[in-house]
């Protein structure tokens, strides 16, 4: 007699999920996060079991006693939305009662361009290129780690972003200065690789 297979773990499902979807790895690590401690915090039950009353104890347990911040609050409560109807296929949203964590009060710190200035300058070599790449073309950071010379458009000065944010190709434009600093960068690369391929090194 075959024994059934074993059906996927929870947190393996929802990977799946979430990777049916092309979210990023961070979305995933997060989510995954939230559904394990969601699961611990209710002593190991299995969500489907539980309904928007354990959602609830939860999430205002974050916000009261842990006193997270309303922006890791929510990201809880969206990691619980996605597997409520996207890994068990029920509905939570219409009946949690949640006491939302307290928003900050606060103006945010924008840098002027001289105080910017101030900033690039206390950077050298590969840390400030990939400043002023962030800077200057809006690069988030793991795109930035993730660029390559064939992503490099030195005559339309424009830098091919691939598989960024929602799966998704786009151009984004560098600025004069930053093409001849990624140009520089590329060819004392590619002389170092080549002395270390001919024993030059």
């Amino acid at each position: 007699m075959t024994l059934p297979p074993n059906p996927p773990r929870l947190l393996d499902q929802v990977r799946v999920a979430i990777r049916r979807k092309h979210s990023s790895l961070r979305t995933e690590e997060a989510s995954v996060g939230w559904v394990r401690r969601f699961v611990r915090f209710h002593q190991v039950r299995h969500p489907r079991e539980m309904g928007a009353s354990e959602g609830s104890a939860f999430l205002t347990h974050r916000a009261v006693e842990d006193e997270v911040a309303a922006s890791t609050q929510n990201q809880a409560l969206s990691a619980l939305l996605f597997l409520s109807r996207e890994v068990l296929v029920q509905s939570l949203a219409e009946d949690l009662a949640i006491t939302s964590a307290k928003r900050p009060a606060y103006l945010p710190t924008v840098l002027s361009r001289e105080e910017v200035r101030a900033v690039l300058a206390a950077l050298s070599g590969t840390h400030q290129l990939m400043a002023n790449l962030r800077y200057g073309s809006g690069l988030r950071l793991l795109e930035c780690l993730r660029l390559r010379v064939k992503d490099l458009d030195f005559d339309q000065r424009q830098l091919i972003v691939r598989q960024g944010k929602g799966a998704k190709d786009r151009a984004t434009l560098s600025l004069r200065f930053m093409s001849t600093q990624l140009f520089l960068e590329w060819h004392h690369r590619a002389n170092h690789a080549t002395c270390l391929l001919f024993g030059h090194a």
